[in-house]
């Protein structure tokens, strides 16, 4: 589809209230006018397939035109996504049970399916070995629809507990991830997780972008739950930004624990990164996949897969202080 096609395509399906109410958020970080940032906002959408939320997150206003050129818009992503991934395939890291007994060599932690045969005897079992547990939907992204459950959930016995799990919207339970001290260190309340993103191209296959979800005081680290995100320098394997979260706020260091974010080194770095490599080998037909890891004092572990990986974590505009977006990164691995 053409630019100017799938431009006209969502806009029809646009939220004009939502976008004018985007640029009075913007008028106040960007000292401009409401009427020449929603004129903006349709020139982008127009030029580089933006929405948006891709105008907000990424300081479209800031950039020029060639550095505008370099941003990862929600169209560009979606293209992306559409042509290195097979929809037929999706299965496998979309629904979390078939990612867990697919990456089982990777997912140490013990789960359970819940559904309508889920037996009451295997939950008591589970229950039985652990303080507390996560329940998560069976499909699902950003963190919605998570809980965290404790012994005073099962108290009742493991039929009322199971009918909580049902009425919540819990299709999968599974074994905390205790992370290793070093993460705990930058944010205790939460599983800090990196996202690492490996993409088997035609001129290249390897990773390419990781960044480190950091938590905010809550169980969940993604950003749309309230958490931030900095980069990661593949090489090294530290912090190599600030962090940032989607209201564009910026912390040098966490605000709940003080820890430093630029120069953070993330522990077991080279073998998370072998762990992915190798993994986005199981299903060559996903070709672009954005793997959330967690680090435990044993060494990496999946959480889970992502079949269409989210573009607004790695193109927060406070992660490209020069204005050059992510979308050279991917052109050493594929043509766009």
């Amino acid at each position: 589809m053409s630019r100017l096609g799938f431009f006209f395509k969502r806009l029809v399906r646009l939220d004009w209230k939502r976008m004018w109410s985007t640029t009075a958020v913007i008028r106040e970080r960007s000292g401009k006018g409401r009427l020449p940032l929603f004129t903006d906002m349709l020139r982008c959408a127009v030029k580089y397939n933006a929405g948006y939320m891709d105008y907000k997150i990424a300081e479209m206003w800031n950039l020029n035109d060639a550095q505008r050129r370099t941003v990862i818009t929600r169209g560009i992503s979606n293209s992306i996504v559409r042509r290195m991934n097979d929809k037929a395939y999706w299965h496998f890291f979309d629904d979390k049970t078939q990612f867990n007994e697919l990456f089982k060599e990777w997912i140490p932690r013990e789960w359970l399916l819940i559904n309508e045969k889920t037996e009451p005897e295997k939950l008591r079992a589970l229950t039985d070995r652990h303080d507390a547990l996560i329940g998560k939907p069976l499909e699902g992204s950003s963190g919605q629809g998570i809980r965290k459950y404790t012994k005073d959930d099962w108290a009742e016995g493991s039929e009322a507990f199971l009918a909580k799990l049902r009425a919540d919207g819990i299709g999968i339970l599974e074994e905390l991830v205790v992370q290793h001290p070093e993460m705990a260190r930058m944010c205790p309340t939460s599983v800090n997780t990196c996202r690492i993103a490996t993409l088997l191209g035609d001129k290249r296959q390897g990773i390419v972008y990781a960044f480190l979800r950091i938590g905010n005081g809550k169980v969940m680290d993604n950003v749309d739950c309230g958490g931030m995100a900095a980069r990661i320098d593949l090489d090294s394997g530290m912090l190599l930004t600030v962090g940032a979260d989607k209201a564009g706020n910026r912390y040098e260091k966490h605000p709940m624990t003080g820890t430093s974010i630029i120069g953070f080194k993330i522990p077991y770095w080279e073998e998370a990164k072998a762990m992915c490599l190798e993994a986005a080998k199981k299903v060559p037909q996903m070709r672009f996949v954005a793997w959330d890891v967690a680090i435990t004092a044993d060494g990496p572990t999946f959480i889970e897969g992502n079949s269409f990986p989210s573009h607004a974590v790695p193109q927060f505009a406070a992660h490209y202080p020069d204005g050059i977006g992510i979308l050279p990164e991917f052109k050493k691995f594929i043509d766009l």
